[in-house]
């Protein structure tokens, strides 16, 4: 069956063509990152941490540190798409990859409903008569003809609205700086910060996306690495300058009662062009993450089909356009059920779970690599695992029904795996 399957991910038929380069790659890791996280997770976040929500930021950029420093030596190691998926199933054991692709997915498409719904909030209060959850549906469903096209279009689109957002959040932390007034320093630790870092967490969650399409970048062994890395610098920069902006123009509990903080936040100043700006801002970061979220998990169902983890149908390529359509349209379908049929802070909290289990494992993955007497990286991975598992523990307390929720998705994906292998 190994043999069997080796010979099917070799096959041209199954076999996707790289297209991307460094810029590219780069690009969609910083799409992935900066979205709904800095646009719309902060304000759940600064109702945790209060004037301290800096710190969960930093917190989380920590953890998300070491859990990419065994992205980038996993995928120098070997890249593949289905990223972490691969490597639980080479590294640690097939049911380990199983549950690893299986929670990925999980998370991947709650954030990309996430998203969606960030984007329909952000549209609603620039105008008012549009309803959220129908404009949250649209973009599922254009990004997903925007995936089915092929990798070069939604890399081209996806680089102009990565350029797009980080100017327009250059402008709302220069011009915001101006009007800044609250004087948050010194600043209030308090137990909620470690709670807000969980959530913060999520801002995160794409720095490994590049990872998942790793066979269609150019020379992957090193450009994937080091998009994942440039990207998560810079996105954690933006963060930290973004947070303390709005923090000090509105104060953090002006910023938890908002469903788009940064609008709120640039109000302030009195000047509806700039409120105009960032909310096209918070438009344009929300779309360009969800349409790597239907991207990547896209490919993560494609991956798993390939071994047969998942049913077969799902990697199949389209004849024309070259790309897993059958995955591309159910991821769609789901993202646009749960748009319909969840809040926005449940589905963010159900994915927020899924990515602190599958980075878990990732650390786990890279700790049993040989590296050729480089065992101070194991060190690393090792903090990663435990500062994964410590901000996993904050969902009981922050969440605990979402907690709850999070492990029967995880009891459902070892139900079927079992289910899978019996009848195979």
């Amino acid at each position: 069956m190994k043999d069997q399957d080796e010979d099917r991910k070799g096959d041209l038929q199954f076999r996707l063509k790289p297209h991307l380069g460094l810029f590219d790659a780069t690009a969609i890791n910083i799409g992935a990152i900066i979205g709904a996280g800095i646009y719309v997770v902060i304000s759940i976040a600064a109702d945790l941490a209060g004037s301290a929500l800096v710190f969960s930021v930093i917190i989380a950029a920590a953890a998300s540190l070491f859990t990419a420093v065994s992205f980038a030596l996993l995928t120098s190691w070997k890249p593949l798409e289905g990223s972490i998926y691969e490597y639980a199933y080479q590294l640690i054991s097939p049911v380990a990859g199983f549950l690893t692709g299986w929670m990925w997915i999980v998370s991947n498409i709650f954030a990309g409903a996430a998203l969606a719904l960030s984007f329909g909030s952000y549209l609603s209060s620039l105008f008012t008569m549009i309803p959220t959850k129908i404009v949250a549906v649209g973009l599922c469903i254009f990004f997903a003809i925007l995936n089915f096209l092929g990798i070069r279009q939604s890399a081209l689109a996806n680089n102009v609205l990565v350029i797009a957002k980080l100017l327009i959040l250059g402008f709302f932390i220069g011009y915001g700086m101006i009007f800044v007034k609250i004087n948050i320093f010194p600043l209030n630790l308090n137990f909620g910060v470690l709670s807000g870092a969980f959530y913060v967490f999520f801002a995160y969650a794409g720095f490994a996306r590049v990872a998942v399409v790793a066979e269609e970048v150019k020379d992957a062994g090193k450009n994937v690495p080091r998009a994942i890395l440039f990207s998560l610098f810079i996105s954690t920069i933006i963060y930290v300058l973004v947070c303390l902006v709005a923090v000090g123009l509105v104060g953090a509990s002006e910023l938890a009662e908002s469903s788009s903080p940064l609008t709120t936040a640039i109000k302030v100043t009195e000047n509806p062009i700039a409120v105009y700006v960032v909310s096209a801002g918070g438009l344009i970061a929300t779309a360009s993450v969800l349409l790597t979220s239907i991207l990547g998990v896209s490919r993560m169902v494609y991956a798993m089909a390939r071994r047969r983890d998942l049913p077969t149908f799902f990697e199949k390529l389209h004849p024309r356009h070259k790309t897993p359509h059958y995955s591309i349209w159910t991821t769609c379908f789901i993202m646009v059920l749960l748009v319909l049929l969840v809040d926005l802070t449940r589905v963010v909290a159900v994915s927020t779970f899924a990515l602190l289990f599958y980075y878990s494992l990732a650390n786990v993955s890279a700790m049993r690599l040989k590296l050729g007497g480089k065992n101070y990286y194991k060190v690393v991975s090792c903090v990663g695992v435990i500062t994964c598992v410590i901000i996993l523990a904050f969902t009981i307390t922050a969440s605990p029904h979402i907690f709850l929720l999070g492990l029967l998705i995880l009891v459902t994906g070892v139900l079927y795996y079992l289910f899978n292998k019996v009848l195979g």
